[in-house]
């Protein structure tokens, strides 16, 4: 009789049998000082920000030792977001421990080579200068050598991210986490140590080397400026002062803000817009102000102009009364033009008292805001003329009596 063996089904059983024993690998337990390393990872997870389910990129800091530990979400994984991340961790922290262990990050590895020999990034080589912390990073696919900071994201998702949090913006939802994971400090035991995580914590923090000024994590890119003043930056457009139309300038991202420098000086700054379907249309973000060079010499790109489709309420009402009549573009160039030499706040009150006086004019405002800028006072009681100064008859045009001072003179001859 003959029997069948099935080696496949005998392969699979090895296999099996090995993941389970020494398959699973072998390990040494690790033990870190107070002071000695931080470990850090990213993670996805969802939150509801604003009414819309969100994907977000969410970065762990963990202490080795005291396993204090700390998460904010960012919607990249951008080295300007890496930056912003160690910028608080280290000061919820309250100082920096000597090392870091990453994994090879595209962010912080430009190069993997043999056995530890890694090609650092030269802007997070900067950022761990600042620091003054080593960056160390693990083998590849090596999880298990920062395998606490690896714990600690699957121990978030069902302590932090469930049920999904919500909150109506980014900003409130890293409030939030801060503040929820300092307060899990005190409630999960530390495990080796006597005491929770934040006993170990309060010890360890003493030992930590002293936080410096934060590190100023922007991402530089050179950009050149359109002749209608705007720079382009992930699909979307943001407007710079016209005086730099057709030059290069220096754009440093920031997590939540776009700063515009040139020769030295930062001209312009605007609130990052983050867009991350490419089903939406790409944004233009305007700041009037940096047109006005323009409309001073073209004053009737005004009326349809775009960036003036945002200007304050008591600019718009003045420019639909000035613009019915002849000369109004040119008098509300001139009243927009006030800000750029005046605080921008007593310009708006000028104008809203001449709206309310009825007198929309630009020789009304000119008047009101001088009087504001100087401490005069507009809206004073009225004044109480005394009777001595009331005309009681008044004087008639009689150019004879100019004749009269003719005869004064010798000989009746003019001055002259």
């Amino acid at each position: 009789m003959i029997r069948w063996i099935n080696f496949p089904a005998i392969g699979k059983a090895e296999r099996q049998r090995e993941q389970q024993t020494t398959g699973r690998g072998t390990f040494v337990p690790l033990v870190f000082q107070p002071g000695e390393a931080f470990q850090f990872d990213w993670s996805e997870d969802f939150a509801v920000l604003g009414g819309e389910r969100t994907k977000l990129q969410v970065a762990h800091i963990k202490l080795s030792h005291s396993r204090a530990f700390l998460l904010r979400a960012y919607p990249l994984q951008t080295h300007e977001m890496l930056f912003d991340a160690h910028v608080h961790a280290f000061r919820v922290f309250g100082g920096v421990p000597a090392r870091g262990i990453y994994d090879n990050m595209r962010t912080a590895v430009d190069r993997v080579g043999r056995g530890k020999e890694r090609q650092v990034n030269a802007r997070f080589l900067a950022m761990a200068s600042h620091y003054v912390f080593e960056p160390a990073f693990c083998s590849p696919a090596a999880g298990w050598e920062k395998g606490q900071v690896e714990k600690n994201v699957q121990d978030s998702r069902h302590r932090l991210w469930q049920p999904m949090p919500d909150f109506p913006d980014l900003a409130a939802l890293n409030a939030w986490l801060e503040q929820r994971c300092m307060e899990l400090w005190h409630e999960i035991p530390h495990g080796v140590l006597a005491g929770s995580v934040a006993d170990v914590w309060a010890e360890e923090q003493a030992v930590l080397m002293q936080l410096p000024p934060a590190f100023d994590g922007f991402v530089e890119h050179s950009k050149r400026v359109s002749p209608t003043c705007l720079i382009n930056f992930e699909r979307n457009r943001y407007s710079v002062p016209a005086s730099f139309a057709n030059r290069p300038v220096s754009l440093r991202v920031y997590p939540g803000r776009l700063v515009v420098a040139a020769e030295g000086n930062i001209l312009c700054e605007h609130v990052r817009v983050i867009q991350r379907s490419h089903k939406l249309p790409p944004q233009t973000i305007y700041d009037w102000r940096h047109y006005l060079a323009v409309i001073q010499r073209k004053p009737g790109a005004l009326r349809n102009g775009a960036p003036f489709l945002e200007l304050p309420i008591p600019f718009r009402q003045l420019q639909d009364q000035m613009l019915h009549r002849p000369g109004g573009d040119r008098e509300m160039v001139d009243i927009l033009a006030l800000v750029l030499h005046h605080d921008e706040q007593a310009v708006l009150a000028a104008v809203e008292m001449a709206l309310a006086a009825g007198v929309p004019t630009k020789t009304h405002v000119l008047n009101l805001l001088h009087r504001l800028v100087d401490g005069k006072t507009i809206d004073g009681p009225p004044l109480d003329t005394p009777q001595a100064l009331l005309l009681h008859h008044e004087p008639k045009a009689n150019v004879e009596r100019y004749d009269g001072l003719r005869a004064q003179i010798v000989g009746g001859r003019h001055a002259s």
